[in-house]
């Protein structure tokens, strides 16, 4: 009988081989599907070495078996892998950077944010100027209406300005509001809220005694128990909101010329 040289240890092929018989007593030894080689030796072929085994150029490829492996986007990229798009950091939400802001995309995963022009800040909170963060915050927002509706456009310009501004619920709540609108003395009171050609932060205030407001009468300030005190009534609960032409302090009582 024909020797069968596929009998013993695989004729002699390797492991990951076929051995394949021929001609009587003689074999042919052929490497499995996804293995490459003579037959008596074969290697697992590693796809990922050619062609980034199809993968995107800008996705990892990784091995998982003979002649296989998956395709994984990178960071900063999304899709399938064989495709991979770059995913913009400033396309959501503007890179969470300031409405205020231009954000540009750096590189992969890094974006800047900066304030756009007539805007301070750090990208992330900026700031226009006092007359528009006015109306930018609810304890504020009253205070702007009134200048509005007094046609009160000083803080507009260059400044720089510092202004004291009675939070909104008590301009609200004061009786006496009613009373200078009848009497057409509300604009002379909103004057006497803000100072000319300063930019007084809290701690400038605390070395002071009396500022000159924009309607001409003296604003005596005073320092004790770790609060401001303004005109011996008005206390400062919130301070330095800085923009473009000045500073808001917000207080709690109305100041009266």
């Amino acid at each position: 009988a024909a020797i069968n040289a596929c009998e013993a240890s695989n004729g002699g092929c390797s492991a990951k081989a076929e051995c394949r018989r021929t001609t009587p007593g003689n074999r042919a030894c052929i490497c499995n599907a996804g293995y490459t080689g003579d037959g008596i030796v074969c290697i697992e072929i590693n796809p990922c070495l050619e062609n980034n085994g199809g993968c995107d150029r800008n996705a990892e490829c990784t091995q998982t078996g003979p002649n296989q492996a998956v395709c994984n986007c990178l960071k900063g990229y999304s899709g399938d892998g064989k495709r991979c798009a770059y995913i913009s950091l400033c396309s959501q939400n503007n890179g969470g950077c300031s409405e205020f802001a231009i954000c540009n995309d750096t590189e992969l995963t890094e974006r800047t944010c900066t304030c756009k022009p007539n805007y301070i800040g750090d990208g992330f909170n900026c700031r226009g100027n006092i007359f528009q963060e006015l109306l930018r915050n609810s304890n504020t927002s009253k205070f702007y209406f009134h200048l509005e509706a007094s046609s009160i456009k000083d803080i507009t310009g260059p400044g720089p300005f510092t202004l004291f501004v009675p939070r909104t619920d008590v301009l609200n709540t004061d009786p006496r509001v009613k009373d200078w609108i009848a009497k057409g003395m509300m604009a002379q009171v909103l004057r006497h809220h803000m100072v000319g050609c300063a930019n007084l932060l809290y701690n400038d205030l605390r070395t002071i005694t009396n500022i000159t407001s924009l309607h001409g009468d003296l604003i005596h300030v005073s320092y004790s128990q770790n609060s401001l005190v303004l005109n011996d009534n008005a206390e400062i609960i919130l301070s330095d909101a800085v923009g473009t032409n000045g500073v808001i302090h917000v207080i709690n009582q109305i100041l009266v010329p």
